[in-house]
């Protein structure tokens, strides 16, 4: 028996796989991004001088975040394989094989021998497992999203799809405030021998408690209702690129400007507050643990409020907001640390207007039988663009000019970028149609519980 969404209404029935699927998606992408922010952490903090030594602190900073890029490119790998097998064998599945993935290769980082014992074996081992956290990375997050949101109300679609946007900020809490505890315990000499690991090691306790969440849940009912009517795609990926490229485009042009701000802000401001601003590295990963805790709760508040209002026209100011706040925020973060910390709050509490609506704007672009697929293409696609060479470029135009207006300018045009695909993007109500036509033959000649 499939229970269906009717009058806007979550029927008893499937109330209580709603809230599974809710505490499944967030706990299972927030463990992911656990796993990909200490990562992203440690490249910026002791990646440069460990796997790539240089002369130069900025040069192996420089290299450091040129593998934290290798996590975004190869995430269009993940996005082709198990977006495709999310659309033909099912959501669950292949969320259980994406946390497996990323889990094993950060666990494998925890343990990677450093430059100074095996020498260029290092930087070439960390790379390929870098590799390996985006491809799972690349396969989580539309499956995430759906996990969640077909599950739930298609008219609270944005609440329920937030889910999942909540994963980074929470993994990049629980990943920072690891960080910062053993930064507190731990002399500098302890951490950078052995104390960063510690905090990949952990990756291994925490993907076994979100395999056993994962593991009890049942397959969407959307997903269930394709497998019913026998309209699951053969070819997912060929029909996306066929047949909707628009809303591939939409979809990847709104990531963009998200995705660089995102990076400022919880991965450059850390090079950026202690090579630049002096400060020491405890107070920079405390700016930005009080920025990702309050996301926690803004995300799912802008979903919400996206449901209420214009997804699209939030998304919209909340993208020109983006552009404008970096203008504010650096001759701020100069004045001390309060100034910084505050400013990390503000840019991150913009950020969570963007990425609350997104993922239910970028799921509303396809139809459901191609939205796994779809919406997978189109995240990993953008985070070539955007996350993946954002703290890459920030290193260069700093070390190139010295100042903090080309960063400002990069993700002014970046924002900009995301406005062209708010206004190339459809008005998502038509998917509300989209879901009630088809989860009605699942439910035929089936009584709703309740």
């Amino acid at each position: 028996m499939h229970d269906t969404p009717q009058g806007g209404r979550t029927l008893p029935g499937r109330r209580s796989g709603v809230r599974r699927a809710f505490a499944a998606s967030l706990t299972g992408t927030a463990l992911e991004w656990y796993d990909f922010a200490v990562y992203s952490a440690a490249a910026a903090l002791v990646f440069g001088d460990l796997f790539f030594p240089s002369e130069d602190p900025l040069t192996g900073t420089l290299l450091a975040f040129s593998t934290y890029a290798v996590g975004y490119v190869s995430r269009p790998l993940g996005g082709l394989v198990f977006g495709r097998l999310g659309d033909v064998i099912g959501r669950k599945k292949v969320l259980i094989a994406t946390l497996i993935l990323i889990g094993v290769a950060t666990f494998l980082i925890g343990v990677l021998p450093t430059y100074s014992t095996i020498g260029v074996a290092a930087p070439i081992a960390l790379v390929v497992l870098r590799f390996a956290q985006g491809v799972g990375v690349g396969g989580e997050w539309g499956g995430a999203v759906l996990l969640s949101s077909e599950f739930g109300d298609p008219r609270r679609r944005g609440f329920y799809a937030s889910a999942a946007q909540v994963g980074p900020p929470a993994g990049n809490l629980l990943a920072n405030g690891v960080l910062a505890a053993l930064g507190a315990l731990l002399t500098e000499a302890q951490f950078e021998s052995w104390g960063w690991r510690v905090a990949f090691l952990l990756s291994g306790v925490l993907v076994g408690f979100g395999l056993w969440i994962r593991a009890k849940l049942e397959e969407t009912p959307v997903f269930k209702a394709m497998e019913a009517e026998k309209t699951r795609p053969e070819a997912p990926v060929r029909e996306v690129f066929t047949t909707q490229p628009r809303a591939l485009i939409a979809a990847m042009l709104c990531r963009v400007g998200p995705d660089v701000l995102y990076a400022m802000f919880t991965v450059f401001v850390l090079t950026y507050a202690t090579q630049e601003l002096d400060m020491s590295r405890g107070s920079a990963l405390a700016a930005v643990l009080i920025g990702s805790s309050l996301q926690v709760f803004l995300i799912p508040l802008a979903g919400a409020v996206s449901d209420g209002i214009n997804r699209r026209l939030l998304y919209g100011v909340s993208a020109v907001a983006a552009g404008v706040w970096p203008f504010v925020f650096f001759p701020l973060a100069g004045t001390g640390w309060p100034a910084l910390a505050a400013g990390v709050v503000v840019g991150l509490a913009i950020h969570s207007f963007l990425y609350g609506p997104q993922a239910a704007f970028i799921a509303e672009q396809f139809s459901p039988r191609l939205r796994y697929t779809g919406s997978s293409l189109a995240y990993t696609l953008a985070g070539i663009i955007g996350g993946a060479i954002a703290p890459l470029l920030f290193t260069t135009l700093l070390s190139a000019y010295g100042s903090w207006l080309p960063l400002a300018l990069y993700i002014a045009v970046a924002a900009t970028v995301s406005v062209a695909g708010v206004f190339l993007g459809r008005d998502p109500d038509a998917a509300v149609e989209e879901d009630a036509r088809l989860a009605e033959p699942a439910a035929a000649g089936t009584v709703p519980t309740g």
